[in-house]
């Protein structure tokens, strides 16, 4: 569907992004996450057709648009802060792009009313202004100005950051499920891990202008190819070589490399444990209490700390200052 190939963009001596080569095939939830600065933008914006590459070419269906103007290339954008006209009301910004195209008044009516509908959008909110809309509101008006142009891209720019973070949960629920309606190849733009494992089919971790990784959520989760994508995605504990110098780690483990694991993946119950996992002692120095679950910073017995979550079973939790028994799986360790 879409292919970036041999892609380089300068600007002037700063290289944005430094010989990209990724696919993205149809109907897919895909998306490009990192830091700020790191060139995910940079590369959405360059499919779109804002920015022209140094070098290489963009390919969408087979075709090269790397030179396609920008209303030529079939690509729906959805900028960070909506981008709508407020001096038009709702149906009027819907309908702006079917209007520059000379489509008949009635046909267009159809259109916007039609896309307004499968956004949910009342025919009251149509009439209204958009500063009188809700955050939720506008996006839904930004996705249905995008989405009535029958684009076969859709391209998102961390559209959820404006908002606080009730309504980011719900409204990422809403655009996976409007992707999933209408079937559009989605390109989207976040720096919110959390957005990138819970929305996306596939996920590609840029890190100063190259990408680390492209995978599952799962894979980039649990498989994590670099110590950058390790340490940027989730929450993870980077294991003293003490901790591993005085247990049955120190057997399973190249002692060349750093050490990472998840805290989910750090246990302080000994039930169903895998084959192989080994048992450590430590002492529960820092607790925090966040409803579903509890956070345990441990000091481990000879040195180093580890910080795992315990999810709320009802059982009775350790309390700050026991000693405890700690339980890790060598295939849950990560090293690079």
């Amino acid at each position: 569907m879409i292919t970036f190939k041999d892609i380089q963009i300068k600007f002037g001596d700063f290289h944005a992004i430094k010989n990209l080569n990724l696919n993205i095939q149809e109907g897919e939830f895909f998306t490009f996450l990192g830091p700020s600065g790191c060139g995910k933008t940079t590369i959405l914006r360059s499919l779109v057709g804002f920015i022209q590459p140094t070098e290489g070419q963009i390919l969408v269906n087979g075709k090269d648009v790397t030179n396609v103007s920008i209303e030529k290339r079939g690509i729906g954008m959805v900028f960070q802060s909506y981008a709508l006209f407020p001096t038009l009301n709702v149906y009027e910004n819907i309908e702006f792009g079917l209007k520059v195209k000379k489509i008949p008044k009635d046909e267009i009516d159809r259109q916007v009313k039609e896309i307004a509908a499968k956004v949910d959008l009342s025919d009251e909110q149509l009439a209204k202004k958009v500063s009188e809309l809700s955050g939720g509101q506008q996006q839904r008006v930004a996705i249905a100005r995008a989405l009535v142009l029958k684009p076969s891209i859709l391209a998102l720019d961390e559209p959820l950051s404006n908002l606080d973070a009730k309504l980011r949960v719900q409204l990422r629920n809403e655009l996976k499920e409007l992707q999933k309606k209408f079937g559009i190849t989605t390109i989207y733009v976040t720096h919110d891990q959390e957005e990138a494992l819970t929305l996306s089919d596939r996920i590609a971790v840029f890190h100063k202008g190259t990408v680390e990784q492209v995978g599952t959520p799962r894979e980039i989760y649990n498989q994590s190819a670099t110590e950058f994508v390790c340490n940027f995605i989730g929450d993870i504990n980077w294991i003293d070589p003490s901790i591993i110098a005085g247990s049955d780690l120190k057997s399973k483990l190249d002692p060349g490399k750093k050490s990472y694991i998840r805290n989910e993946k750090v246990n302080l119950s000994p039930e169903a444990q895998r084959p192989g996992t080994v048992q450590l002692k430590g002492r529960i120095i820092d607790q925090e209490f966040y409803g579903l679950y509890t956070k345990h910073t441990i000091e481990m017995a000879g040195g180093g700390l580890l910080k795992t979550v315990e999810t709320e079973s009802g059982a009775v939790q350790p309390g700050v200052g026991e000693e405890i028994d700690v339980y890790i799986n060598p295939a849950d360790i990560l090293q690079y």
